[in-house]
């Protein structure tokens, strides 16, 4: 394979990557403000609304959605194990949610969010580590996957406390948003240097 090729496919991969991260951000933006705007009251130990159990469901949904868009992005890659993980524990979170929230309210979906948010974290900080020699401007991911591990230890531990609640999973979404649009930004630049 040539090294324009190569250069090539590194540059459409990294175009992929930067407008799905640019998606991304502004699910994630949308997201927040929805919380804050229609759910702000549903704390740990409470039954939380129906807008608020959805944006709870919606949330790993999207994230199964956007690994999909991922996998698709990096047709070259040789493994997708790392994406079809994050996609089996994106919809098992998603189901145990609508199971747990209507039996025991808001502070087992949030475990569930925790269990989650660690692995689809760990996925996240390994895939940068992986990509960082082909397309660069992955340190800001690798910040962001191990930041989602220890946020969803912190969840897992915090769930029963009557302070947590949807506005501690937006916190969690901002900083995550921020991380991507970081790398989106970054990302620009290997599309270039992959010009011919």
């Amino acid at each position: 394979m040539s090294e324009i090729s190569v250069t090539s496919g590194v540059g459409e991969t990294a175009r992929s990557l930067r407008t799905l991260y640019f998606v991304r951000v502004l699910f994630s933006v949308v997201w927040v403000v929805l919380v804050f705007s229609l759910a702000s009251s549903a704390l740990s130990g409470s039954t939380p609304s129906l807008v608020a159990g959805i944006l709870l469901v919606v949330y790993p949904v999207w994230d199964v959605i956007a690994t999909f868009f991922d996998i698709r992005a990096n047709r070259a890659s040789t493994s997708k194990l790392p994406q079809y993980v994050n996609i089996v524990f994106g919809l098992a979170a998603a189901v145990a949610m609508i199971i747990v929230l209507p039996i025991g309210g808001l502070t087992p979906a949030i475990i569930v969010f925790g269990v989650w948010a660690f692995v689809s974290g760990a996925v996240q900080l390994f895939l940068a580590i992986r990509r960082r020699r082909a397309l660069g401007a992955q340190w800001p991911m690798i910040i962001s996957g191990g930041l989602s591990v220890v946020a969803g230890i912190a969840f897992i531990i915090m769930a029963s406390s009557p302070r947590t609640g949807l506005t501690t999973l937006a916190g969690y979404s901002a900083v995550g948003a921020f991380w991507y649009l970081v790398t989106a930004i970054w990302l620009t630049r290997s599309v270039r240097a992959a010009r011919p």
